[in-house]
């Protein structure tokens, strides 16, 4: 019996996917299933000044830190983007990224779309884009209460900022309506392994054509 054949490894660059939509729409669930189902991505924490909800875990889902230390890294050009969202600010640490894209590894991005438009802008030719909306504002802040993690002075708030956060939705490589969440979930599994067979990020594909076109075969 013959043996199977061995997997032929491509060198590429990492990808950074940037998932954004309105807070309730579905970008963390989205964002954490994805984790869940792919070894190949790893989620890039941000640093923020706001306070941890009971439900979260320092340095899994943020690194919290006051408004002095993130003043600091933001003036040192040590964060790759950052914003102020609901009076709180966040960011992302430009270390740990460089490193993961330059060994391969492709970094997930929860954000909102300040945060994605500076990304963006600084490196288009590694960001992957994606914008969640949600199937109706109803239905919007409904997920918001249903999440009972926020008072209703802050839902209030978000939804009232909601509408505002939406009208980025151009600025996006793929706009995806999150009103079946399985749904939503396997198009964006489907924009990942598209985007990871792109031309350009595969840096290994030179090589190996190289030694394709000027293999001699074996008779």
């Amino acid at each position: 019996m013959a043996e199977p054949s061995k997997q032929i490894h491509i060198e590429r660059r990492g990808l950074m996917l940037v998932i954004s939509s309105p807070s309730g729409a579905g970008k963390s669930t989205i964002a954490r299933n994805l984790l869940e189902a792919d070894p190949g991505l790893s989620l890039s924490v941000s640093v923020t000044t706001r306070q941890r909800r009971a439900s979260e875990i320092a340095g899994r889902h943020y690194h919290f830190i006051n408004q002095k230390e993130f003043e600091r890294l933001r003036d040192s050009d040590a964060l790759l983007e950052w914003a102020e969202v609901h009076g709180n600010f966040y960011g992302t640490p430009r270390e740990p990224v460089e490193a993961a894209m330059s060994a391969g590894r492709d970094m997930l991005f929860d954000i909102d779309w300040q945060g994605a438009q500076q990304l963006q802008e600084k490196m288009p030719a590694d960001v992957v884009s994606i914008f969640i909306l949600p199937p109706s504002m109803t239905e919007l802040q409904s997920r918001l209460h249903r999440r009972a993690e926020d008072t209703e002075e802050v839902i209030q708030t978000r939804l009232a900022n909601s509408r505002a956060e939406i009208e980025h939705w151009r600025e996006y490589d793929y706009v995806i309506l999150n009103d079946d969440l399985s749904v939503a979930f396997d198009a964006v599994q489907s924009i990942v392994k598209a985007e990871r067979l792109r031309r350009d990020r595969r840096h290994g594909l030179f090589e190996f054509v190289t030694k394709l076109v000027t293999e001699k075969p074996v008779l």
